[in-house]
């Protein structure tokens, strides 16, 4: 199985770089060949690629910084993705797309459904949704994996500036009133393997449309960043206490949802795939960075 992936140095697409299983075969394009901006290099570098099925993975990610560049986040997170959405209906291929909580304002007080509605307040989640929307409205044969707070050894995440932090201090001010599921990206890539192989050979529409992907488990970030020091601690760190603190302490360009938590029963139920949670990963995370 080819699988063309958006993005070169990303969470996720280095995750599934690392964990392709044999006999996949992943294809890593991103910027300065694709450009997800630029329409006619979407299509000529996707159509080239001769691809069982397409990953979206890239996506403007600057959730602060989205709000005094609001365009350049639509442009890349709404306009890109419906041009991956048009070249994968041209050459009839499954297209999977990450997604984000983000497209959620925090209010529920249960985990968010796939069929809950949307209602993003910020500029990030508005422009990840418009992607979503223009997925769906282009080409129906498609899966739209909405994920949150993921880690990985890879890139800039929480469980890296953790344990910079825990370098140079004795305590870490963190939030403790946003509440979400910590989501180890090579665990999603684990279930994007999954998930790309059903789409390729069945299909059913029932594999189609909207799934929640997240690791098990639900979190605070306090609490995320006491199992991180935790584990820290536990390799011969020195031990940091951690001081939960409110979000309006720690003020934001971008307003963070204070519910995150995404309902992750119907990938269960479809697909047959349930992440681990969160902390057996983070035990995971901390000892790779450690060890490294």
């Amino acid at each position: 199985m080819r699988l063309a992936v958006t993005g070169l140095h990303g969470q996720i697409v280095s995750a599934m770089i690392e964990r392709a299983p044999r006999g996949v075969e992943i294809i890593a394009l991103g910027r300065p060949r694709l450009d997800l901006t630029v329409r006619e290099a979407v299509l000529a570098t996707l159509r080239a690629a001769r691809c069982d099925v397409i990953v979206n993975a890239a996506a403007y990610t600057a959730v602060d910084q989205a709000e005094s560049e609001p365009d350049v986040a639509m442009r890349v997170n709404g306009e890109g993705a419906g041009y991956v959405a048009e070249i994968a209906a041209e050459l009839r291929a499954p297209l999977i797309h990450l997604s984000t909580d983000y497209v959620f304002d925090g209010a529920l007080d249960r985990p968010y459904r796939e069929d809950d509605a949307t209602a993003p307040t910020g500029a990030y989640g508005r422009s990840k949704l418009a992607g979503e929307r223009r997925i769906a409205g282009i080409h129906p044969n498609h899966a739209i994996l909405r994920t949150s707070w993921v880690y990985s050894p890879f890139g800039a995440n929480f469980v890296k500036t953790m344990l910079r932090l825990g370098e140079t201090r004795a305590e870490a001010r963190v939030v403790a009133d946003q509440r979400g599921n910590p989501t180890y990206a090579l665990d999603i890539a684990d279930a994007l393997f999954a998930i790309a192989e059903r789409v390729r050979v069945d299909p059913s529409p029932t594999l189609r449309g909207v799934f929640h992907l997240t690791g098990g488990g639900e979190a605070t970030w306090a609490e995320f960043a006491e199992a991180i020091f935790a584990e820290a601690a536990a390799r011969g760190r020195a031990p940091v206490s951690v001081k939960p603190i409110a979000t309006a302490d720690y003020p934001t360009a971008a307003r963070r949802p204070a519910n995150s938590r995404l309902d992750n029963a119907k990938l269960a139920a479809t697909f047959g795939v349930a992440l681990p949670h969160w902390r057996d990963s983070t035990k995971l995370c901390v000892a790779r960075l450690l060890a490294a």
